[in-house]
């Protein structure tokens, strides 16, 4: 989530489609779990039922680097493993953060 994030802010529906296969549930205690840890932040942006963007913090953006040196090290992995069968776009983290 934290990737997906690092592109933008995000409704829960869009991070569900980016992130699939998640299910909801799982989807919403990751949202949680990274809220808790200061790393991602909850807005409310409208009355009930309440419109929810997720975004990362200023902390969460120091997490970054990290996150774009897996994600370079994932998409060789891949391609050494599973050579053109790699390449599945709505998998794909192929972007590159900042």
């Amino acid at each position: 989530m934290v990737y997906w994030l690092a592109h933008g802010e995000s409704h829960f529906a869009g991070l569900r489609r980016r992130g699939a296969p998640i299910t909801p549930k799982v989807l919403a205690e990751q949202l949680r779990e990274l809220e808790a840890d200061g790393l991602v932040e909850r807005v409310v942006t409208g009355p009930v039922p309440a419109r929810v963007i997720y975004r990362l913090t200023p902390y969460g953006a120091t997490v970054l680097p990290v996150v774009e040196e897996v994600r370079v090290w994932g998409e060789t992995h891949l391609e050494r493993t599973l050579g053109d069968a790699a390449l599945n776009p709505a998998m794909s983290c192929a972007e590159s953060i900042g």
